[in-house]
Parts: C-alpha cells; structure tokens; sequence
C-alpha cells in the first residue's frame, strides 16, 4: 500500500467528471487500499479517486465508530431533508465553510469484489457521501458559497 498525493485546488483534476468504471480488478483494488492508507494518514472522513489525481469513480468513507466504506460508482438515489453542516476538505486545505445537505440519503454503489449494494445513510455518514460524490462529479463544496467570506480559516493546513 500507499500513501497517494491530495490534489488541491485549483488542480484541473478536480474538476473533471471521474469515469465509471467497467468492472472491478486488481488494480482498482490496490487503488482502493491506497486511498484508504491516504485517507487516514491524512486524517480525512473521506477520500475520492480524482482527489489523488485518478479520474475513476471511487469513493472510501469512514466515519468514527464504523468500518471503511467502499463505494464503486456511487450514485444518489434518495436524499431526504435539508441542513446546514460545517464542511471542510482535504482539497481545500485550511479552510471549512457552513453548507446545505441533506438530512438522509441512499445511495446504489458496487463494492471492492463488484458486488452491487444499497446503503443509507444519515448524519455524518449522508454529508460525506454527498461530498464525496460530489468530488467525482467535479464539484467542490466550495461551490455552494455565495460568497467568499463564507469560507472560514481552521488554521490546520496540510502540507
């Protein structure tokens, strides 16, 4: 395993649509389990593929108390509710901003062998999910600001 590169803003990157991916081998498992290692050597909740420069769609979450959560090809297929949460980013280092997400979601993804599974989720777990699929859809939760005074510096940059 390895620990992978965080791509920053404003890497192009991050702003491209990450591809599907056809069927699950071994090398989108060795991805996987270096986005996992990346994930917690930067102390993230969440980790997407073209956070580490790979357009694929592939997502890793952990939220405290819960195993890492593998997620191939996500996609929303449920949100309920709305609220406002503090969001911040391994690819927007430094700063965290107040954001609109929903309550609950359900999401449909395939899982490390392939396997196609449904999860829901709600808190912690629905915020990363929505932010992490969003990354693959190009999109930064800095986008949802209306301004940018809305951002708000943690003072917790990564190197």
């Amino acid at each position: 395993m390895a620990v992978l590169k965080i791509r920053t803003n404003p890497d192009p990157v991050l702003r491209k649509k990450a591809k599907k991916i056809a069927s699950v081998d071994d090398s989108i498992r060795k991805l996987i389990d270096d986005m996992i290692e990346t994930m917690h050597e930067a102390s993230g909740v969440g980790l997407a593929a073209n956070q580490v420069g790979v357009p694929l769609r592939i997502v890793v979450i952990q939220v405290p108390e819960q195993e890492v959560l593998v997620l191939v090809n996500p996609v929303v297929v449920e949100a309920k509710g709305e609220r406002l949460v503090i969001e911040g980013c391994l690819s927007v280092p430094g700063y965290q901003a107040e954001v609109p997400r929903a309550e609950s979601v359900r999401i449909q993804a395939r899982d490390r062998n392939g396997k196609l599974f449904r999860k829901r989720g709600s808190d912690l777990l629905a915020q990363a999910m929505q932010h992490e699929i969003d990354h693959l859809n190009g999109i930064l939760y800095i986008d949802y600001l209306t301004d940018k005074d809305q951002l708000l510096k943690t003072g917790s940059e990564i190197e």
